[in-house]
């Protein structure tokens, strides 16, 4: 089980390791830090922290591949991730979402601001396990155990990163209701002021990727102008 008090810092610039230490450390959180990419996937696993704090351009490993990584192991799928770094384009956001980030902050921070951020992401994050142990959502092919974290289409499990598994819960609490992005936001977000509403389109493509949804009509249907919604009368599997 991951512990929401201790903190991986990824980063390999000195001040920085230094800056945000301090601040974490003074906000009652345990650091564990890397500066070397290829050690990220193997701390998440033999500490399994609360957040990864994950620079973008570490050595021998880029961010966006070390997020990969995590949402492909079992271990570590389910750890939110944020990525910081000096890249501020939209593209580059877009990326980094793709790969599995739950945020991103763009250098140059503040570290209050930072802090709100990592306490929004374990807010979000920390709802989940709290759920009864025997609680389990069903919804046409769809099936999700909330106690394991574990979802399934057609009998195949489906892995999912801490966001699109709650956003599939959220559409298969409500199967067929249609729900705009706003709506998303403060259902699958809680409110998040520092969310865009162009990360819920990120987060649907990704989850309808990870469902093998790619088809027009498919499990999570786009109402033009509306919104989203999951598509009951769909019969078809991953």
């Amino acid at each position: 089980m991951t512990d929401p008090r201790k903190i991986l810092l990824a980063e390999d610039e000195p001040a920085i390791v230094e800056l945000l230490r301090y601040n974490l450390a003074s906000a009652g959180f345990e650091v564990i830090s890397t500066g070397d990419g290829r050690m990220v996937c193997d701390l998440a696993r033999g500490q399994q922290p609360g957040l990864i704090l994950l620079d973008w351009m570490l050595p021998n490993l880029s961010g966006a591949e070390i997020c990969e990584r995590l949402r492909d192991a079992h271990e570590t799928r389910n750890i939110p991730v944020i990525m910081v770094t000096a890249r501020g384009e939209e593209q580059d956001k877009i990326t980094a979402l793709n790969a599995g980030a739950d945020d991103y902050v763009t250098k140059p921070f503040s570290p209050p601001e930072l802090l709100a951020r990592i306490r929004a992401v374990l807010r979000r994050t920390a709802a989940l396990p709290q759920l009864p142990a025997t609680r389990a959502l069903v919804a046409g092919p769809l099936a999700m155990d909330l106690a394991q974290r574990r979802a399934s289409n057609a009998g195949a499990e489906v892995r999912l990163g801490p966001t699109e598994f709650r956003l599939l819960k959220h559409f298969m609490e409500h199967p067929g209701e249609v729900y705009s992005r706003e709506q998303l936001l403060d259902s699958v977000w809680e409110k998040d002021v520092y969310v865009e509403l162009r990360t819920v389109d990120v987060h649907i493509r990704r989850l309808r990727k990870a469902l093998n949804d790619e088809g027009d009509p498919g499990l999570i249907r786009t109402v033009r102008s509306a919104g989203y919604a999951l598509n009951v009368a769909h019969e078809g599997g991953a």
